[in-house]
């Protein structure tokens, strides 16, 4: 609320400045008129409005503590939107990871493929799992003849053979957005709780600072603060606790989802953060999505080629057949007698 009182003390200078102004103005008009209405005159002249509306916003009962209300339920949606959709995107990703059938058909592959190459190794070769920090090393994993890697090799036997929408655009990415994985590695719970922390206290300041202006205040002078405040008060105590369960919820879906995955939390971290779980799929997702594009538009010019292929085939098989027309007219029955 710094810049809120920072705003506030703007406002209290100016309204000082005029009163201060109009103080020396009449001093100096009795010592020197002359000379001192055309020093003092020119700013009154030109803002009589503004020092006007300053002087009667001096004049309302609960100055401060009206525009410290007014002020807070100014930020408060906005606070709570920003807080809302990044707990939004942080669900989304941890719930793609975790039911995905695509997310779960890649890892799938990763694992057969591995053990394939692992073959000859008892210790490596029927392995029922990995580790995530894998899955950023399988673009460094090239063949014989280091022209594909591991990682390309998965996504185009995918798309072949798993995705029916391969070389289309209604074709779907498989995995979470790298945008999304990038944002979600950045989130701190901890921040979560710091900012609806800070929104609960000024809410309480808020409800604490409306209740006195209308204690204090006469009847002419409370509405419609009055009920615009108490409205407020009321939709922002069920907005602030639906997002403090929705960030309890979160917050217990993703540590599930690091023990579906046995991510453990690093040393120094009493648990997995989203930084250390994140970090990892958005390396992945990022090397993914390139070849993914890649093999898509290389599916997309093999259907096109085909279908042309196919039409010029059945350009060249087709036959046309001109059959004689036969006369069977009366004339021509007549020349046939004759």
């Amino acid at each position: 609320m710094q810049n809120h009182w920072t705003r506030l003390n703007s406002i209290y200078l100016s309204i000082y400045l005029s009163i201060c102004l109009s103080i020396c103005l009449s001093v100096c008009l009795s010592v020197c008129p002359s000379v001192c209405c055309c020093i003092f005159l020119v700013p009154f002249i030109l803002f009589p409005l503004s020092v006007r509306f300053l002087l009667q916003l001096s004049e309302v009962p609960q100055f401060s503590e009206r525009v410290f209300c007014i002020l807070f339920q100014s930020t408060f949606t906005e606070c709570v939107t920003s807080v809302q959709r990044k707990l939004e995107t942080l669900l989304r990703v941890c719930t793609a990871l975790q039911s995905r059938q695509a997310v779960l058909q890649v890892l799938g592959l990763v694992l057969v493929f591995g053990n394939i190459m692992n073959g000859g190794n008892r210790s490596r070769g029927q392995a029922d799992g990995f580790t995530l920090d894998i899955l950023p090393k399988l673009k460094d994993v090239k063949s014989s003849d280091n022209s594909q890697s591991l990682l390309s090799y998965i996504v185009a036997y995918y798309l072949r053979h798993f995705d029916e929408d391969a070389g289309k655009e209604t074709c779907v990415y498989p995995l979470p957005e790298p945008q999304d994985l990038f944002q979600a590695s950045q989130m701190k719970f901890e921040d979560f709780q710091r900012d609806l922390r800070k929104l609960r206290k000024d809410l309480n300041v808020c409800s604490a600072e409306t209740e006195k202006v209308c204690n204090v205040s006469s009847e002419e002078h409370l509405q419609p603060f009055k009920d615009k405040m108490e409205e407020f008060l009321t939709r922002a105590k069920a907005e602030l606790e639906l997002q403090e369960k929705q960030l309890a919820g979160t917050q217990r879906i993703f540590l599930e989802l690091s023990v579906f995955f046995s991510v453990k939390p690093k040393a120094g971290e009493k648990e997995v953060s989203p930084n250390t779980f994140f970090t990892v799929w958005h390396e992945f997702s990022s090397d993914f999505k390139e070849l993914w594009k890649r093999e898509n538009k290389c599916l997309l010019q093999e259907r096109l080629k085909a279908a042309e292929e196919t039409f010029r085939q059945a350009r060249e098989k087709a036959t046309y057949n001109v059959k004689p027309k036969h006369a069977s007219g009366i004339k021509a029955k007549l020349g046939q007698k004759m």
